[in-house]
Parts: C-alpha cells; sequence; structure tokens
C-alpha cells in the first residue's frame, strides 16, 4: 500500500505546459498529460485530512481524497469509479473548472505553505485513462420505463440530467437550437481549454445509451412548449443564458465591434472545419489586427487568448478594475500574459473612433476604485482626464450573459420569472410553479460555472424521478422561490 502525506517531501509539479510560443500556434490544450508514475506521485501529497475542504468546497462535494488514494496505490479504475459517482463530466471539469478557486484553492496542505494537490490535473487524468482502457460505459438501465422526459437545452446541465435520468430508465429527448450538443463547451470554450472530441465522446455516448438529440430544434418556432409539455411526463429547462450584455457609447455600433460569444462561436466552428462566412470575410477573424477586448470574466480571456492563436498583431485587454478584483481565473491570466496578452487594469472604454470602414480605436478612460457599493465590491470611478485611445481594428465585448426572455420567445405567460429574467424554481427541487416543469443550471442561478450546472441538472433528475413516482407534489402558487448562491 502506497504511503500518503508525501507533500512535505514532494513537490507541487503540474503536468508539462507547453512552451507560450509553441501553443499560441494551434488550438490544441496547453497542457501535456500525466504519466502514470507522476500521477500516483502527486496523488500521494494528499493528507487525507480528516475534514476535506477540497471537498467541501467542491460544488459536486466530490469524494477527492479517496479518489487521489486510488490513484496513488494505482488503482485507476476504482479511482475513477469513485470520480465518476459524483461528477457526470470530470475530464471536463478537470480541464476548465477554476480549482484555484474551488478545490485546490481549500487545500489544506496548501494552507500551510506546501503547495495544493494537483486535483484538477489528476482528475483529468483518471476519466481520459478511463476512457482509453474501454471503463467509460453509456448509461444501460436495469428497467426501462414508460415515462418520458423532455429537456431543453444540450448543455452541461442538461446532459448531466440526461444522464442521471437515463440511468433510472426514463426516455430522454433533450432538444438544443444548436447544430451539435454541448452548448458552451462546444460553441464557447475554446479549444485550447477543452478540445472538442472531448465533448463530442461525451454526446455519443449518451447517444448509445438510449438519450435522443433533437437538434437546430428553436422551442417556439420549430416546437411549441404546449406541445413539449404535452409529449413527455415531465420537462425541465436548462437552456443556460446566452442573451449577451451590451454597453452602449458612441461607435459602439461601428463595424469590428463584435460581441464574444459571436467570435468564439465562429472560432470553434472552424475547428470543426465548417464554413463561416464571416470568418472568412475577416469580420470575426483577428488575423493581423490590433484587438482590444473589453471584460475582466473567463469569457474575455478565451477571446484575448483566441485573438493570439488566430495571428493578431496586438491584443490589449481592457478591465475597469485592478487584477485582484478580476472575476476570471488567475490561472487563465497568468497563461494569457504568458502568451504576450497586454493588460490595462482600471481602464474602462467611453467611446469607439472610427467610421464606415470600421472600428480604428477604443477611447478609454483610467479608473481608481472608490467606496464599496451594494455588491461589496468598490466601485469603479472615472479620473477626469486621463483618457487614452488605444489602436484596434477588432473590438471584442466580453460582458457576460443575461437571460432571454423565455415567457414571451415561447409564449408561456405562466412561466415566472426574477427581477433579473432567470426562470423561478425552488432552489432544492427545481420546480417552476407550473406543474411538471422544472428548471435547473445558469437559466435559474444566472451565469455561473460548469460544475454548478452539472450538479443542478443531477439533482433535478432527481426531484424529476420523485415527481413522476407521486413523492413530490407540486409547488404551491405561494412557495418561495429564490436562487441558489454560489
Amino acid at each position: 500500500m502506497t504511503d500518503m502525506l508525501k507533500f512535505v517531501d514532494v513537490n507541487r509539479e503540474m503536468p508539462e505546459k507547453r512552451d507560450a510560443e509553441e501553443r499560441t500556434d494551434d488550438f490544441h490544450e496547453i497542457y501535456r498529460d500525466y504519466a502514470i508514475q507522476k500521477a500516483a506521485e502527486q496523488s500521494s501529497r494528499c493528507s487525507q485530512c480528516g475534514v476535506p475542504f477540497c471537498q467541501s468546497h467542491c460544488p459536486l462535494h466530490n469524494n477527492i481524497p479517496d479518489w487521489l488514494k486510488a490513484t496513488a496505490e494505482g488503482r485507476l479504475e476504482e479511482a475513477y469509479e469513485i470520480s465518476q459517482a459524483t461528477n457526470t463530466f470530470p475530464e471536463i471539469c478537470g480541464r476548465i473548472c477554476p480549482q484555484d478557486r474551488l478545490c485546490e484553492g481549500n487545500c489544506v496542505i496548501e494552507k500551510s505553505g506546501h503547495g495544493t494537490v494537483t486535483i484538477g490535473a489528476i482528475e483529468k487524468y483518471i476519466t481520459d485513462n478511463a476512457w482509453q482502457e474501454g471503463w467509460v460505459k453509456p448509461a444501460k438501465p436495469r428497467v426501462e420505463r414508460p415515462e418520458s422526459i423532455g429537456i431543453i437545452g444540450a448543455g452541461p446541465g442538461g446532459m448531466s440530467a440526461a444522464d442521471a435520468l437515463r440511468r433510472k430508465g426514463f426516455k430522454v429527448t433533450i432538444y438544443d437550437r444548436y447544430d451539435r450538443a454541448g452548448g458552451l463547451l462546444t460553441y464557447g470554450i475554446p479549444g485550447f481549454k477543452l478540445e472538442k472530441d472531448v465533448v463530442m465522446r461525451r454526446v455519443q455516448q449518451q447517444e448509445e445509451s438510449g438519450i435522443e438529440f433533437r437538434l437546430n430544434c428553436d422551442i417556439g418556432k420549430d416546437i411549441s412548449f404546449a406541445d413539449l409539455r404535452a409529449q413527455h411526463d415531465a420537462l425541465l429547462i436548462a437552456t443556460g443564458v446566452y442573451k449577451t450584455r451590451d454597453i452602449g457609447g458612441p461607435g459602439s455600433g461601428l463595424p469590428g465591434v463584435v460581441q464574444a460569444l459571436d467570435y468564439l462561436t465562429a472560432s470553434n466552428r472552424k475547428s470543426f472545419g465548417d464554413d463561416v462566412a464571416d470568418f472568412e470575410a475577416g469580420v470575426l477573424n483577428a488575423e493581423g489586427k490590433d484587438v482590444v477586448v473589453i471584460g475582466g470574466g473567463d469569457t474575455a480571456m478565451d477571446c484575448v487568448r483566441t485573438a493570439m492563436r488566430q495571428g493578431a498583431t496586438n491584443v490589449t485587454c481592457l478591465y475597469r478594475r485592478d487584477r485582484v478584483n478580476m472575476p476570471g481565473s488567475m490561472r487563465e491570466v497568468a497563461n494569457a500574459e504568458e502568451e504576450g496578452i497586454i493588460f490595462n487594469w482600471l481602464s474602462a472604454p467611453k467611446a469607439f473612433e472610427g467610421g464606415d470602414n470600421g472600428v480604428t480605436g477604443v477611447r478609454a478612460v483610467k479608473m481608481r476604485l472608490g467606496n464599496p457599493g451594494p455588491d461589496g465590491r468598490r466601485a469603479p470611478e472615472e479620473i477626469d482626464g486621463s483618457d487614452e485611445t488605444i489602436k484596434a481594428d477588432l473590438v471584442i465585448k466580453a460582458l457576460g450573459f443575461s437571460p432571454e426572455d423565455l415567457p414571451k420567445l415561447w409564449d408561456q405567460p405562466g412561466l415566472e420569472v426574477t427581477s433579473w429574467g432567470t426562470v423561478k424554481a425552488d432552489f432544492r427541487t427545481k420546480q417552476t410553479a407550473m406543474p411538471g416543469v422544472f428548471a435547473a443550471g445558469d437559466i435559474v442561478r444566472g451565469a455561473s460555472l460548469v460544475v454548478w450546472a452539472i450538479r443542478d441538472g443531477r439533482e433535478a433528475a432527481d426531484s424529476i424521478a420523485a415527481y413522476i413516482d407521486g413523492e413530490m407534489v407540486d409547488a404551491p402558487k405561494d412557495a418561495a422561490f429564490t436562487v441558489a448562491a454560489e
């Protein structure tokens, strides 16, 4: 049996990262794979603490210490079984979760100054190895049930719910407006963080388990919400949030000022080999351009790093707060800096300069952080007379996402929403006020992390099963609906 607690003698070591100059020439993932010896060695650094903060700070409460111990002892199939017991997509979370803010950021040995266990990299290794060994199997329920569940949205929330429901024996159909399943995993996150074959093999696994995907299906246009309710015994709304937040100001409508999701979708479609007219025309292509990205979240980091790989001349990120208050992953910021991205902290756009031929620059103003606002964060304030113009042929707005107006789009005034436009659903059961209709993921909690969508989807599946079995009554009209806090 392998000894644990080796964090005193063995240093933290991530998988080798490809050189910045090499990796910006392609869209492949930037980290190489562990060898089994290295994965076992790094796993053996776990302190096996009595109260595992890594587990309690994981939204899925993954049993991290147990699968680290199994990996350290070479019991890799068992490690995979433990990992997938609580996580529908462990190899995806291992790649894109902000471990620095979640499990690894709360590792006990990190707090003691020894460097956290490389939880995310080991999680990725365990499941990639499981795929290679053939241990990842389609769901085959012991008993087939007659009830049918419809899921609107083929993103991580919808797919995790579908997997859980199929394992319970239900017939499951997922409806999605796009031509490929996966949601933002497919079209939002770049390949250098999550290569697309990783997502597509999960889609294929779900198809092989009997889950039906109806793609290119826009609810409210191709089929009505009312018809879906009539066809299925229960519905789950897991659309995510796709309405992009915008910023106005003079010149905001100039050619060359684009939205982040349009830009990232075009790039990801090219990785699939699709014909993308706006990319070929240069509208959504950064090659040879001075690029400015506005925003400070992970989407902004995806945009700046994508632009560099497309051959941009210069890439600048404008963020109105400082580095400490940036909402994105610090790991992604560090990767971007290595790849040559320029960060203008405490800087915000005031206007976009240019003409009929397109944008030529962003007029920005320097900011300082004032008193905390209602959300507790120090509010940015303009510094008079600090304007500067930053040259730009392409400006990408990466300001986050908001919910679409689903009651209007689906002609369902009875579908209640919050003041933020998110669907009202009980945070425990995921029930809406409409009988047999549930909601989960970003469409309930707002734009959030993939790991939270996975958790919400799994919990929604349990509630739907209880509803079908008559173990849950419909939410009363005066039920308190709240958004789960992250």
